[in-house]
């Protein structure tokens, strides 16, 4: 088997190297080289440039040329850990706490991927390979994998086929599981031509007329909200974005705190006369715990726009505490309120998390929104690619289905 892999190498990149080396050496050299080009892909690709994303659709390739489920696992480990390397400095900044928590949680958060793409493995070489594939790339879309779901090479279609739609995903998701079959050099080869196209031609999408995302600089730290001097600061800073021309204007996540009857009051009073609706992130509190949310303010009051359907796991979600019959955490409205009208205009709302992951993008498509509002809070995110990533996904999939892009973040 490893020599039968080895020969679909060699018209490749191999051949100069087998005229040096016997074929045990270069059996040898094979797991490592799919492993290394796991974590380059990894890497490359989940680099923050939305560009890139294209250099996430060599894993099927990498994941199907193992020539072993353990070879296979590895790849699979090499590719998640290196898309998610920023999670130990982010969460060691968002605890304040030690490296080590941060890497045990990194390679905590990589068990699912693993797992799914290792149980799913295959040493077929025909149809049951692309089924396996299609099954692994299913099952870490939605729930309960999907959850965890990060680095989904399919997010890549944005980049390959701009405002193509659900033909440009089906386009995509055909071209990723063909670079799981013998014709993977073929597959590769028009990657590579779509990935040079829209390299010269892509372009970031942008905020619909009169929209506006405002972002912010406020440092934090775990279980820290808005208090009355940032509130001032944000009110500032949104009533210059309404001087400037805006009728709409995002907030990132948190940027309002705690939501109460007094900061609804503070909001509404500096917007009195301004004409404006901010939509802000802030935390709608209860008894039973806590939601992320998106409120709609203006000078006539406000409400809950969006509460966010897939928080952070640990660090926000923690059905846990249920489970021992305590209360807390945010709650996850995993199918809830796709979309949002905001003026007359049909937004897809997607919080920090949300951005990371495929299923709540997908669903919202299903409405057909004119715009995805995406904000985020990542003042723990320094030091790290994670904001910029969160980024990228976003400008792709609003890139994909042609769509305006709003964008709003706590740097």
């Amino acid at each position: 088997m490893i020599r039968a892999i080895s020969g679909r190498f060699r018209p490749l990149a191999f051949s100069a190297l087998q005229g040096r080396s016997s074929p045990s050496r270069l059996d040898r050299l094979c797991p490592l080289i799919l492993i290394a080009g796991g974590v380059a892909a990894g890497a490359i690709g989940w680099s923050g440039n939305p560009l890139a994303l294209p250099m996430a659709m060599a894993f099927p390739a990498l994941w199907a040329l193992s020539p072993s489920r353990m070879v296979a696992a590895c790849a699979s480990a090499g590719y998640f850990l290196a898309a998610s390397r920023g999670l130990p400095q982010g969460v060691a900044n968002f605890y304040g706490s030690q490296f080590a928590l941060g890497i045990a949680l990194w390679f905590a958060a990589s068990l699912a991927f693993v797992a799914v793409h290792s149980v799913l493995w295959t040493s077929s070489q025909d149809w049951r390979r692309v089924l396996h594939y299609t099954i692994a790339a299913v099952a870490m879309s939605i729930p309960p994998f999907g959850i965890v779901g990060w680095a989904h090479p399919i997010t890549a279609a944005g980049i390959l086929f701009p405002a193509c739609g659900w033909f440009g995903l089906a386009a995509a998701a055909i071209l990723m599981l063909a670079m799981t079959t013998k014709r993977w050099p073929i597959a590769a080869a028009l990657l590579g031509g779509l990935w040079a196209w829209s390299a010269t031609n892509w372009t970031p999408p942008n905020p619909p007329e009169g929209w506006v995302g405002v972002d912010t600089r406020f440092r934090g730290s775990a279980g820290h909200y808005a208090g009355y001097a940032q509130q001032v600061e944000t009110i500032i800073a949104a009533k210059t974005a309404a001087v400037d021309g805006a009728s709409v204007i995002v907030l990132p996540e948190s940027a309002a705190g705690l939501w109460t009857p007094t900061v609804e009051r503070l909001w509404t009073r500096a917007l009195t006369g301004s004409g404006v609706t901010v939509i802000a992130g802030a935390a709608a509190v209860d008894q039973g715990g806590y939601d992320n949310a998106m409120m709609r303010i203006s000078a006539e009051g406000s409400e809950i726009l969006y509460r966010e359907r897939m928080p952070v796991p640990i660090s926000m979600w923690q059905p846990w505490l249920a489970w021992v019959g305590q209360r807390g955490g945010a709650r996850a409205h995993v199918f809830a309120n796709p979309v949002v009208d905001v003026e007359g205009v049909k937004a897809a709302p997607l919080i920090c998390y949300e951005q990371l992951i495929v299923w709540p993008v997908l669903q919202s498509m299903l409405h057909r929104p004119d715009t995805i509002v995406a904000s985020g809070n990542g003042w723990w995110t320094a030091s790290t690619s994670i904001l910029a990533i969160q980024e990228a996904n976003a400008q792709a999939w609003a890139s994909l289905f042609g769509l305006a892009l709003v964008l709003a973040v706590n740097r």
